[in-house]
Order: structure tokens, then C-alpha cells, then sequence
């Protein structure tokens, strides 16, 4: 029997082929599959079962592309595909090949949907330093999440790729993007864009640059943010931060309220699924770490 999330995702597949064969308004097109694209990225982000979503994500990938190729200038199409390939690449994906290869098309999705959003930000890459950050200022709050996505699924390609250092070169960029974000909506996907200057923030120890304190002032801020149900900062808080300075007790009482915690309702469940995992394996080698 067919899962109810399963048999909404057949429905919309019916409801699109219909619309397609008995009208010819491109517009009802393209905002049907903008429209089933988004109960898709839904679906898959309030699923509780990992393993499940590890194994069917794949076909549905290749689906939205195909929907993408068919409607290249559909800004929210394109969005919605930077995010499942953004997540897809960064969670289920073991080969570094495919994770560069999905990352790769993540942040192509995500960059033509900025530059259709905002046409300053086309070709960001190859925009000098200076230029590229002025462009910035000029992204309002109606183009933020745009701009979330965009800098996001940069971040995943540069980890991806990160052998290649004019690939870890691109990092300043993803950062003043993500401050730009702040300033225009600070709680922006449950605190996830300061848990992502948090982690840029880590990667580092003092000696070398870092800068742990700025890193565990956003840890905390995307903690507040979320009033404490973005599962996920906690584990990259131990994770990033408290092995960083081997602070074993932080460390522990960090994981342990991950694993005590509910996972939450709708777009937090597979993320905190997810998050709940980690803190386990990271709980079960702290031993050997500290």
C-alpha cells in the first residue's frame, strides 16, 4: 500500500500530466511543477525513516531535473532543486565522486535561480571581491531565501571539492553572502545560516585563524533561534566547537540532549532524524577522541 506522502506525489504526477495534454498555458505549467517540486522537498524533509528516503531520493532527483530542463527559467523550480541536491549530496551519498557531482549541480541550480531573481548576482563567481559584495546590498527581503539557497549549496560544493583550494578560495564569499542573509532575516531556515557561518567559523584551531568564540556565539544564536528544536546545531556544536577545544563535558551534554529530545514536527523531522544519529556515533567515540 502506497504511503499517504507517496500517493500525494502520484496524484501531482497524474494532475501535471493532465494539465500538460489538456492546455497549452505554459504559466499552469510551470507553477504546477514549481507546486509539486515544493510538496516533494516537504515530503522528503518531514520523513522520519533516513534509510527510505536514502533509497527513493535518487529517482526523484532526476524527475525534478527533468521538470528543470523542460522550464529552465522557473526561479522556484530551480530553488527547490539546489535544496534536494544540496541535501541529498550532504547526507546520503558516501562517494566523494557523487557528492562532488551533486554538488555541482546543486549550486548550478541555486546560482540560475539567484541570477533570475537578481540579474546583479549572475556569474557571482567571476565577479570581483569588491563588486560581488556591493551586488549584495542590492538583494531585498523578497530575494532572501533565493539568496540562503544560493550561498548554501556554494558552501556544499566547496566541502565537496575541498582538495581543490581555489575551490576553498570561494569560502569569503559564501561568508559576506550569508551575512547579507542575516541582515535581512536572521532566522531564516530554523538558524541555519548562522549554523553555517558557525561551522566556517570552526574550522580552524586559534593558532591557525580560527575563530572558535565567534563560531559558539552563532552555535548558540541558531540554538535561540530555533528555541532549541534545530537538533543539528547542537551535534555540529559538539562536533565543530567542543572537540575543537576538547571540551569533553560540553561535548557530552550537548549529544545527550540531542538524544534525549523529540524530533519535532513537519520540515524538522528528517533533519533531526538525521541529527539524532550523529549524536550517537559521536557519543560512542568520544572515547577514543578526548
Amino acid at each position: 500500500m502506497l504511503k499517504t506522502g507517496s500517493f500525494r506525489l502520484l496524484q501531482y504526477c497524474v494532475f501535471i500530466v493532465l494539465l500538460i495534454a489538456a492546455t497549452g498555458c505554459s504559466q499552469v505549467v510551470s507553477n504546477a511543477k514549481k507546486a509539486f517540486s515544493e510538496d516533494l522537498a516537504a515530503t522528503i524533509l518531514s520523513f522520519d525513516d533516513p534509510e527510505t528516503i536514502g533509497k527513493a531520493v535518487p529517482s526523484y532527483l532526476i524527475l525534478v531535473s527533468s521538470m528543470i530542463k523542460g522550464d529552465p527559467e522557473n526561479a522556484g523550480l530551480l530553488k527547490t532543486g539546489a535544496q534536494l541536491y544540496s541535501a541529498y549530496a550532504g547526507s546520503f551519498t558516501d562517494s566523494p565522486e557523487s557528492k562532488l557531482a551533486l554538488s555541482r549541480r546543486a549550486f548550478d541550480y541555486g546560482s540560475r535561480a539567484m541570477c533570475l531573481r537578481n540579474e546583479n548576482l549572475c556569474d557571482a563567481a567571476l565577479q570581483p571581491f569588491s563588486e560581488y559584495r556591493e551586488h549584495l546590498a542590492s538583494v531585498d527581503i523578497e530575494q532572501v531565501d533565493f539568496l540562503f539557497v544560493f550561498a548554501t549549496s556554494w558552501a556544499g560544493l566547496i566541502e565537496a571539492n575541498s582538495a581543490d583550494w581555489n575551490a576553498v578560495a570561494d569560502l569569503p564569499r559564501v561568508r559576506v553572502a550569508l551575512e547579507r542573509v542575516l541582515e535581512l532575516d536572521e532566522g531564516i531556515s530554523n538558524g541555519n545560516a548562522h549554523l553555517y557561518l558557525a561551522v566556517l567559523d570552526s574550522l580552524l584551531p586559534p593558532a591557525l585563524g580560527g575563530k572558535p568564540e565567534l563560531a559558539k556565539q552563532h552555535f548558540e544564536r541558531a540554538i535561540e533561534l530555533s528555541h532549541g528544536s534545530n537538533l543539528m546545531a547542537r551535534v555540529l556544536y559538539a562536533e565543530k566547537y567542543a572537540r575543537l577545544l576538547f571540551d569533553r563535558e560540553l561535548h557530552d551534554r550537548l549529544l545527550e540532549e540531542v538524544l534525549a529530545a523529540d524530533v519535532g514536527e513537519g520540515d524538522e523531522v528528517l533533519a533531526n532524524t538525521l541529527a539524532k544519529q550523529k549524536a550517537a556515533e559521536l557519543l560512542a567515540d568520544g572515547d577514543d577522541y578526548f
